[in-house]
């Protein structure tokens, strides 16, 4: 297989000659040559076959130890002016950027085999997907690109008619974390990562495109390229309602995408169009509408069982592919919470002693196609994607931040998004437990100024009436002896109905200066282990705890200067003075 797209192959020759690969090998996308990149990586220890019998077709693979999270500290936007990429990203000049990395792949490819990933993020005959070429020395990185993407000869095709495609050179290089780069070059809508084997540094369709770069795109091109799972609930009546939510990573939003109905709501459905990434289109009619630019699941792990999320523990026994997770006796794969089984082999291959820390890496993965998931939507290959009723933003906070609450309007949803806080956790590098700024669940991702990105979001109010209502969750909420007020998982759809009645005007709400909560009879609680004080805890608005945050977020606010546009600044004072 090769091209007929001159752009495309003069490229791969300009990379082939600079990185001087033993073989090139263009990839089809085909079960035969996945089955080969398994076997290659078998027979040459990059994957661990495990237990067939219990686990068909199910691999580990164990990354190196300091290579186990993305590195946002060496995660660059490289644009001509350094205000374009603004204060939320590192930036690098392109020039300065692209010698430094040039050096790197100099002849970093030599004694390997050279894959070029041909690939459409979205489905492939939609006019909102877009498509990419990933060039890799990795055939792990291959094998999760054939899971993770629709990869191959029809993505190829595409390419070729559209003439028009992002470029992504990727080398595992010396796993040196000293020298370590994953570089964005959004007005060439160019990737260069080096040094990493890791997903999110390495799976370049994957942040380092659908949301770093596809949201300098989308900005250029009236769109938006989102960090949000996309889901369709179906009440009893099978009316649908799909949602899309921002959550930072590891805050819940596999669960979410995967709910399973509780016992209390029989004939309540929940299809699961994506889990990590949307990107939001105005229809013809002026809705947004919504496609997963993904064909997989990267998803952490840790925590994932029976009770916390059955589709995916369901989903993961076949065909997938684990990364640092321990091993039984028996060669399943095992992580913390798993509730089955008992490690013996830790993540790092070693014996695993309790009291040296957990057995499985606390950001271990799977990466898995998403038709594998039993609630998986067919809407997923949809072209025009799903109209969207409301958007949710969310984080873990253990106070301030209600169980639910509703903006006012679209550019208070834009504040309430632009203000989303966090506490950190294992899926980045770093301290875990910090309460950390993270708007619209984005910092690491978006690929431009946050000023020009929230400006962005508010125009839609311009371009359409019929926007979806916003708003804000957090399932984290806990009492003063640290113990988590919300059961959550499955009752979370509990609240969503209250979202989606409130879409429909027919649920009720009492207005705050942050916005509109419901009252306690507006939540279906019957049945929950939920006493009226807890409830009353879950909704309360504390005032003095509110000023402070807005204090925060305003001082946030200040280094984007000029560019923080002049609605946020009057939407921001406004819940300020209402909070007197």
């Amino acid at each position: 297989m090769t091209t007929r797209l001159k752009s495309l192959g003069d490229w791969i020759a300009e990379v082939a000659e600079l990185t001087q690969p033993d073989k090139i090998h263009w990839c089809d996308g085909s079960e035969q040559e996945y089955r080969a990149l398994i076997d290659l990586m078998l027979a040459n220890g990059t994957l661990i076959e495990l237990n067939q019998k219990t686990y068909p077709n199910c691999y580990l693979h164990r990354s190196d130890p300091q290579d186990v999270a993305r590195v946002e500290h060496l995660t660059y936007v490289c644009t001509t002016n350094q205000e374009d990429a603004g204060p939320n990203n590192n930036w690098m000049p392109p020039d300065e950027a692209k010698a430094l990395l040039t050096e790197c792949f100099r002849g970093s490819m030599r004694g390997r085999t050279m894959y070029v990933i041909p690939y459409c993020m979205g489905p492939l005959d939609s006019p909102y997907a877009r498509c990419g070429v990933e060039v890799t020395d990795s055939p792990y990185v291959a094998a999760n690109m054939h899971l993770m993407t629709r990869m191959g000869k029809a993505a190829l095709e595409r390419i070729e008619r559209d003439g028009t495609f992002v470029k992504g050179l990727h080398c595992t290089g010396e796993l040196d974390p000293e020298r370590r780069y994953i570089m964005h070059f959004p007005e060439e809508l160019l990737i260069m990562s080096y040094g990493s084997g890791y997903g999110g540094n390495a799976l370049l369709g994957k942040k380092c495109h659908a949301l770093r770069i596809a949201s300098w795109q989308a900005r250029d091109e009236g769109w938006l390229a989102e960090h949000m799972l996309i889901v369709g609930i179906e009440n009893p009546r099978g009316e649908t309602h799909y949602i899309a939510a921002a959550f930072p990573s590891a805050c819940g939003k596999t669960n979410l995408a995967m709910l399973i109905p509780p016992e209390s709501h029989k004939g309540w459905k929940v299809w699961t169009l994506g889990d990590d990434i949307a990107w939001l289109h105005l229809g013809e009619d002026g809705r947004l509408r919504a496609i997963n630019p993904e064909a997989g699941y990267f998803g952490v792990v840790p925590g994932t069982n029976r009770q916390t999320n059955r589709n995916a523990f369901e989903m993961i026994t076949h065909d997938t592919i684990f990364t640092n997770v321990a091993l039984t006796a028996d060669n399943e794969p095992w992580w913390e919470e798993k509730n089955e089984g008992v490690p013996v082999i830790d993540w790092l291959g070693k014996p695993y002693e309790p009291g040296n820390g957990p057995a499985a890496h606390p950001n271990s993965r799977f990466t898995v196609s998403a038709k594998q998931n039993p609630s998986y939507s067919s809407l997923a290959e949809a072209p025009e994607g799903v109209p969207i009723s409301a958007l949710i933003f969310g984080g873990r906070r253990r106070e301030l931040a209600p169980l639910v609450y509703e903006a006012k309007d679209w550019a208070h949803g834009v504040l309430v998004g632009a203000s989303v806080a966090s506490e950190t956790t294992a899926a980045a590098t770093g301290k875990v437990g910090i309460v950390r700024r993270d708007p619209m669940a984005m910092k690491p991702f978006c690929g431009y100024n946050f000023g020009d990105y929230w400006a962005h979001w508010l125009s839609f109010a311009e371009r359409s009436s019929r926007l979806p209502k916003i708003f804000h969750v957090n399932w984290f909420r806990r009492s003063p002896d640290g113990k988590f007020l919300w059961p959550g998982f499955g009752e979370n759809l509990r609240v969503l109905r209250w979202i989606i009645e409130r879409c429909e005007n027919r649920a009720g709400a009492v207005e705050t200066p942050i916005g509109y909560l419901p009252r306690p009879e507006d939540l279906d609680v019957s049945g929950l282990d939920v006493s009226p004080q807890t409830l009353e805890q879950l909704l309360a608005v504390e005032p003095e705890q509110w000023r402070n945050e807005m204090k925060d977020l305003g001082a946030y606010f200040e280094q984007f200067g000029d560019r923080l546009p002049k609605r946020l600044r009057e939407e921001h004072r406004r819940v300020v003075e209402a909070l007197g």
